[in-house]
């Protein structure tokens, strides 16, 4: 991993009081095109026993950001610059072997696809058993034994035989539980959970969103929770944070980013969110244009191309001034505070109903 401390770092500096603090992070993929500027500039803070939302398009860097602080990049072709602090652990100058001991035991992941994340060559009870012994040091009998416990805390009927069985004797929605299990296995301090419910149907999603709360609440677990359904980030999060090509756009808690949105982004996809109420035939309202190649992103704010209020903001300040995201509740974006807060109560709450 080659890391660069930049002098002129983020202006906001890392929370003492916070259980993970991320500073400043820019992460590049090096391409025979050019860098790919993944995440850049981006800053949050997560304390124990809260879910932290993060939402975007794909390709906002929601995944790359949180396998950095895991450190699971190819070091060859990737440049991290700024600070990852767990606990006051600096993680991007960290061994591979001191993020070797963290992975699994003090931060966890669920991955999206529990399919191709666990081996088809092992029984889900052996996947699920490895950290706890690798870990914890326990013997094979008592990882057994709390495999079978973290199975049935996860929801899976007959645990101590299903856990003989493969992935691929598991449903969907099994096979997402076994991974939670998998992920919890070791009582992780931090859990990163990368679209666990985009493949599950809307009732097993539920099972699994209400699943983790519960966990949560047993375990004080701190959670990142990366997704692009805002009804799921609603339901989850006590903090949202919204991405947009590699950087915040906008920050605050759930309540108040969907109830008073403050950036075109957040609006634009609160706006193509498909509603219950609406009459059936009622087209969706798509944020419009496509996300900027990472390879060479728009100067000044990376919206402004796409947003359909620059117009309001005097001179050219969106194309060649970037906006900055200041701490706690904010949004980065030109516009003032009068004209967000006019402009959503006037034009963007009436269609949001």
């Amino acid at each position: 991993m080659t890391t660069v401390t930049k002098e002129a770092g983020a202006p906001v500096p890392a929370d003492a009081g916070a259980f993970l603090s991320v500073r400043d992070l820019h992460v590049s993929f090096a391409t025979e095109d050019g860098a790919v500027r993944a995440v850049d500039g981006l800053s949050f803070d997560l304390e124990r026993g809260r879910t932290l939302g993060i939402v975007g398009e794909s390709g906002s860097g929601k995944s790359v950001t949180n396998l950095t602080v895991l450190g699971l990049h190819n070091p060859m072709f990737t440049t991290v610059e700024g600070e990852i602090l767990l606990e006051g652990q600096e993680l991007t100058t960290a061994r591979e072997s001191e993020l070797e001991r963290l992975r699994g035991n003090k931060v966890a992941m669920i991955f999206q696809d529990p399919l191709t994340a666990l081996s088809p060559y092992y029984t889900v009870g052996r996947q699920i058993a490895e950290p706890y012994m690798k870990h914890r040091g326990a013997s094979k009998k008592a990882a057994w034994e709390r495999t079978v416990e973290m199975l049935g805390k996860v929801g899976i009927p007959n645990p101590r035989e299903r856990a003989k069985d493969y992935p691929h004797q598991f449903s969907g929605g099994m096979r997402q539980r076994a991974m939670i299990a998998m992920a919890l296995v070791c009582d992780p301090d931090l859990l990163i959970a990368d679209e666990p419910t985009t493949a599950l149907d809307v009732t097993v999603q539920a099972q699994i969103l209400d699943l983790l709360k519960d966990l949560q609440r047993e375990f004080g677990t701190a959670i990142i929770f990366i997704t692009h359904d805002l009804g799921v980030i609603a339901d989850m999060a006590d903090d949202i944070m919204v991405m947009y090509a590699g950087s915040a756009v906008e920050r605050g808690t759930t309540e108040q980013v969907l109830r008073s949105p403050q950036h075109p982004y957040t609006w634009g996809l609160l706006n193509s969110m498909p509603r219950l109420d609406s009459d059936l035939g009622t087209p969706l309202a798509p944020i419009p244009g496509a996300p900027p190649s990472l390879l060479n992103p728009p100067s000044g704010c990376r919206f402004h191309p796409r947003c359909t209020f620059r117009d309001r903001v005097g001179g050219d300040r969106c194309v060649t001034e970037r906006p900055l995201l200041a701490p706690d509740r904010a949004a980065a974006c030109h516009l003032t505070a009068e004209q967000k807060r006019s402009i959503f109560v006037d034009e963007i709450r009436p269609r949001l109903g």
